[in-house]
């Protein structure tokens, strides 16, 4: 446990990757982070986005809540106010609501978008469903080959097979409350979300989700 009582994110970084039998060196190639971030976490000296853990989960071949198990099973989780992890990258802020549970069905997420922040012209699909809330300002939401319109205290629930992916196309921020189903490929399904370039041409100037 940290000082605050939280998971001990670090400690059980380095117990998987000796485990595994990894080094630093081979965790750092299979993850594609530097070996100095890698220490830096494990020694609790550095805070992981949301994107590292997803990434590190992927190169030890476990799902990213067996980076949150102490030692006992864990079945509810707190998260204080602005101590969730975060991920920022190309106008879009992404933090963790909640993540942890031995068996986690359900991935929230707080979303907040620049004004022109997006990429519909690459949208993504993955398994499971997802839902869309709205908190602040207004979100265009292309799922299949519809545009929905969300503004503040509207909600918007599909299959995520379908193609997906969101834009900020006002002058002022926006954000929204965002759960997938998590799938036994959650770990690939959040890089989905996190990790893809956005272009900035036009009516293209959007980001998958």
């Amino acid at each position: 446990m940290t000082k605050n009582g939280g998971p001990d994110v670090g400690r059980r970084l380095r117990y998987l990757r000796e485990e595994q039998g990894h080094s630093l060196r081979s965790l750092s190639e299979q993850s594609g982070l530097s070996i100095n971030a890698i220490s830096q976490i494990e020694r609790g000296e550095n805070s992981p986005t949301v994107a590292s853990l997803y990434r590190l989960a992927e190169a030890l071949r476990v799902q990213i809540t067996e980076l949150f198990q102490p030692e006992a099973r864990q079945t509810t989780v707190l998260i204080r106010s602005q101590q969730g992890l975060v991920s920022r990258k190309n106008g879009v802020v992404l933090e963790s609501l909640g993540i942890g549970l031995a068996v986690q069905q359900l991935e929230p997420f707080r979303v907040q978008i620049e004004p022109g922040a997006g990429n519909i012209g690459s949208p993504i699909t993955h398994r499971g469903d997802e839902f869309l809330h709205c908190l602040q300002g207004e979100i265009e939401c292309i799922v299949g080959e519809q545009l929905y319109q969300l503004r503040a205290g509207d909600s918007l629930l599909f299959e995520a097979d379908q193609p997906h992916a969101y834009h900020n196309a006002s002058g002022e921020p926006a954000s929204m409350l965002l759960v997938y189903q998590s799938t036994t490929d959650r770990n690939q399904v959040m890089q989905l979300h996190i990790e893809h370039e956005p272009n900035k041409v036009g009516i293209t100037n959007h980001i998958p989700f």
